[in-house]
C-alpha cells in the first residue's frame, strides 16, 4: 500500500512542479552545441570556411539554439510537442556530423605551411563529433523524459477529472 501511495504522490507532485530535468538536459545540449561551433569557427584553415555553407551553418546554429531553448521551456511546462521537437533536434545533431566536420576532415589544407594536413585534424574531428553526439543524446533523453512525464501527468489529470465528475 505504501508503494502505491508513493506513486500517487509522485503523480500528484507533477501537477505542481516543473519538468526541470528535461529542461536542464536541453540547456546542456545547447552548451555542447556551442562548444562544437566555437571549435569550428575559430579554426584557421585559410579560406575553406569562408563559403556560403558556413553562413548557412551560422544561421542553422542560431535557429537550433532558438528551437532548443523554446523546447526547454516547453518541456518544462509539460508540452508534449516540444518533447518531440527535442528528439528531432537530437537526430539532426547526429546528421550534422556528416556535413561540415566530415567534409573538413577529408579536405586537404591549402594554407601555406600547413600542406599535407587536413582542414580539420583528427583531434578536432573527434572533439566536434563528440560535442554533437553529446548534444544529440541529451536532446533525445530530454524528449523521452518529457514524453514520459507529460503522459503520466495527462493520464493522472484525466483520472482526477473523471473522479471529479462522478
Amino acid at each position: 500500500m505504501a508503494e502505491n501511495k508513493d506513486a500517487l504522490i509522485k503523480k500528484d507532485r507533477l501537477r505542481f512542479t516543473k519538468n526541470k530535468m528535461s529542461a536542464n538536459l536541453i540547456l546542456l545540449a545547447i552548451v555542447a552545441n556551442a562548444l562544437y561551433f566555437v571549435s569550428i569557427y575559430r579554426t584557421d584553415a585559410g579560406s575553406y570556411y569562408y563559403k556560403i555553407f558556413i553562413g548557412a551553418s551560422v544561421v542553422y546554429n542560431l535557429v537550433f539554439m532558438l528551437l532548443a531553448f523554446l523546447s526547454s521551456e516547453g518541456v518544462k511546462n509539460y508540452k508534449m510537442n516540444y518533447a518531440y521537437v527535442s528528439i528531432v533536434l537530437g537526430i539532426l545533431q547526429i546528421a550534422r556530423i556528416f556535413y561540415i566536420p566530415r567534409e573538413a576532415h577529408e579536405t586537404p589544407n591549402t594554407v601555406v605551411g600547413a600542406e599535407g594536413t587536413m582542414v580539420m585534424g583528427d583531434d578536432q574531428f573527434t572533439y566536434v563529433s563528440v560535442c554533437l553526439c553529446v548534444s544529440a543524446v541529451l536532446l533525445v533523453a530530454a524528449g523521452i523524459v518529457g514524453i514520459m512525464k507529460t503522459t503520466t501527468l495527462n493520464n493522472y489529470q484525466a483520472e482526477l477529472d473523471k473522479k471529479q465528475k462522478q
